[in-house]
């Protein structure tokens, strides 16, 4: 059968290491070379909105640090060697690939510098505080776990409190993660292995970040070669029965503790509140510290306001519900969770034939697994998805409130969702009513009633020209 020129292309030349990555896209990462303290990280990296690098940080002397790899659509392309056009339908048809697996070998970069026990004090790392009121650092990295039972790696990004040189307490969020957990203590484990991954090309976070029924087949890290195109390295740990990555800038190593867990508050969500207040999470112990001999880069994901915090977990979401779509027998042009929708919206653009489409695209999207799509839009392909302006206005004026507007009530909610209603006894689960738009052009008016007027020259002549 024949495959799509965009899935058949070979990204062999994808490069295998964050710091090649930065070169090789050196015309959208913007390089600080200016002295910035800590503290200012966090609320300079969120005003951008493509790679950013801090060369020259005072307090941690010898590291750098970028965030900000897949904010948008254009970084994002770039994460798996195709252009925007092409990058959400190209990832869609890799998703559907088998598990490439990895490549065991004996050692990498990440092996330039090994501290184990007392040595391995994680807080000489450059973690940032991420908000006024977290009490400690806040580790955001990728990590890695393994399933005891299949040997499979189950990867995402569990926020972790840096509480000590040796100590951490980790909010594990996604369900594979407990029930990877659940495996342990029923084979009466103590401790869990954890690797912490920083440092590596954003393509391992989109696939650390997948969500859906999988681990019966393969693990997150078997599919980063898949979407990468190309084989990827690990090594052995030194302390924990795990492999990471071996171009990967710095591994932090660690046993979660299965019994006993620890209150912390105030959490920072994806919708930028500070929700839940509290929770109930295991404590890990740092066991070794791995990097870099070269001034190694230490990966940050901001987590407020609008950053990768809130588009990262939700890409693999994108290409899921277009494969989904695309099935109904939708000419889908994008899928996106913007990162002004707070982590619990979706807009879907497409190309339908005729009434009824529109309806079912809306409730498959409201029906996925996952807890974020609370309101889901669907637009027309003129409609510009990178401005929330405009697609206010295609609500405004494409959507008929009494026939346009699908409301479903008492489903799950997210946890992160102030409006949603909490579930008494089951904290910090709530519920939440969902709700689809149809702003797209309507089949059942005249089309020349949805067109735009602009003026004579627009977007051939710019102010800034003339100034």
């Amino acid at each position: 059968m024949a495959v799509p020129s965009t899935a058949r292309r070979s990204n062999q030349g994808l490069d295998a290491s964050l710091r090649e990555y930065l070169e090789t896209n050196a015309d959208i990462v913007t390089r600080i070379t200016k002295p910035v303290r800590m503290d200012d990280i966090g609320a300079l990296s969120a005003q951008s909105d493509q790679p950013i690098l801090f060369e020259n940080i005072p307090e941690k002397p010898g590291f750098r640090l970028c965030d900000i790899l897949v904010k948008n659509r254009r970084s994002q392309a770039r994460t798996i060697g195709v252009d925007s056009a092409n990058y959400l339908k190209t990832l869609a048809y890799r998703l559907r690939q088998p598990a490439r697996g990895f490549k065991n070998v004996k050692t990498g970069p990440v092996k330039d510098v090994i501290q184990i026990g007392a040595d391995a004090d994680w807080t000489k790392l450059p973690i940032p505080f991420h908000k006024d009121k977290d009490a400690a650092p806040y580790v955001t990295a990728m990590n890695i776990i393994k399933d005891p039972e299949t040997g499979f790696y189950n990867s995402c990004h569990a926020g972790t409190h840096a509480v000590g040189p040796r100590r951490g307490l980790v909010s594990f969020v996604t369900p594979h993660s407990h029930i990877i957990m659940r495996k342990y203590r029923e084979m009466g484990a103590e401790y869990m292995p954890i690797a912490y991954v920083f440092g590596v090309p954003p393509a391992y976070e989109i696939m650390a970040n997948f969500s859906g029924l999988h681990m019966d087949s393969w693990g997150e890290m078997e599919m980063v070669g898949t979407i990468m195109d190309r084989d990827v390295e690990m090594v052995p740990c030194e302390t924990i029965d795990l492999t990471v990555p071996a171009v990967a800038e710095i591994v932090v190593e660690g046993r979660i503790k299965l019994n006993g867990k620890f209150r912390v508050g105030d959490v920072t969500s994806p919708s930028m509140y500070h929700l839940p207040h509290y929770e109930e999470i295991p404590e890990v112990e740092i066991t070794a510290v791995t990097m870099r001999a070269d001034r190694p880069i230490y990966r940050n994901h901001q987590t407020t306001p609008a950053t990768d915090h809130q588009t990262l977990p939700r890409l693999c979401h994108e290409a899921v519900l277009y494969n989904r779509l695309t099935e109904i027998g939708l000419d889908v042009k994008d899928v996106r969770f913007p990162t002004w929708g707070a982590a619990v919206s979706c807009i879907l653009q497409f190309n339908y034939p005729r009434e009824g489409f529109v309806n079912d695209a809306l409730m498959t999207a409201m029906g996925a697994p996952w807890l974020n799509t609370k309101l889901v839009v669907a637009v027309s392909p003129d409609t510009d998805l990178d401005d929330p302006a405009d697609v206010y206005h295609a609500i405004a004026t494409r959507c008929d409130p009494a026939r346009d507007i699908i409301v479903v009530g008492n489903t799950r909610g997210s946890p992160y969702d102030p409006s949603a209603k909490p579930i008494e006894g089951q904290h910090p689960w709530r519920t939440v009513g969902k709700m689809g738009i149809d702003a797209t052009v309507k089949s059942r008016h005249d089309p020349a009633d949805f067109e735009r007027a602009w003026p004579r020259n627009w977007g051939k002549v710019k102010l800034e020209d003339y100034l």
